[in-house]
């Protein structure tokens, strides 16, 4: 198949992959904290690296189960823990206000990069580059291009949000959804990937989902005394 029509495969089957996934309400979440421009920026680099990865490993990584269920399974936890990290916030130190080496888009490239571990975009993105491995650069830009498209919705969505709902609210529901993903991640990993009975899939579940709760609960609570303790010293 031509260079081109491979380019605009890649791009329209990850664009449509992207809308309404889990990465896409990333990018929603950043642009209601950081500027739109830097936020594009770290999801393109994160993009090509990851791409790129993908590319490379072709259809090896679709031969070998167990490797793609850790790399699921990782990927779920990491998005739990990211979950656990917006309800915490950045408050250390005032960093949110000052400049540092971990800055906007060292942020997102990290964050889209542990996202896009085992999702449905770069699984697609591997596919392509099984179906079509005389074209990887066409497939690189095209799935680039296709993150690039749809995120840059969620982003315009995003700074929307960030305009009309309190930053709290925004930040809660970020973290619940990010978590919601994090526990489908690891019912794909029990359930199909590794062919584990229901009842006990719905058992480790139900314990991931509890410690989850529990942790949420503590930072939440911690939060909210910081909060005072910073009302208690401005007065």
């Amino acid at each position: 198949m031509d260079g081109t029509l491979v380019f605009l495969l890649a791009a329209g089957a990850v664009t449509l992959a992207e809308l309404g996934d889990k990465t896409q309400l990333l990018a929603m979440a950043f642009a209601s904290n950081y500027k739109a421009s830097k936020v594009l920026l770290g999801v393109f680099i994160a993009t090509v690296f990851n791409h790129a990865l993908a590319v490379a490993a072709g259809n090896y990584i679709t031969r070998w189960e167990g490797a793609q269920a850790w790399i699921q399974g990782i990927a779920a936890l990491s998005f739990i823990f990211f979950g656990l990290w917006t309800i915490r916030g950045d408050k250390l130190d005032g960093e949110d206000k000052k400049k540092s080496k971990f800055g906007p888009i060292l942020t997102v490239t990290i964050a889209f990069f542990i996202a896009e571990l085992g999702d449905k975009t770069q699984l697609a993105t591997i596919a392509l580059a099984a179906q079509f491995p005389a074209s990887p650069i066409a497939i690189l830009m095209g799935t680039t291009t296709g993150m690039l498209i749809a995120d840059g919705i969620g982003i315009i969505v995003g700074v929307v949000m960030g305009k009309k709902i309190p930053e709290r609210t925004v930040k809660l529901v970020s973290a619940a959804a990010f978590m919601l993903f994090g526990i489908v991640g690891f019912y794909q990993v029990l359930a199909v990937m590794l062919g584990i009975t229901m009842p006990i899939v719905i058992g480790i579940l139900s314990i991931i989902a509890a410690l989850t709760l529990i942790a949420a609960y503590i930072l939440m609570k911690r939060e909210a005394g910081d909060g005072q303790l910073e009302q208690e010293d401005l007065s």
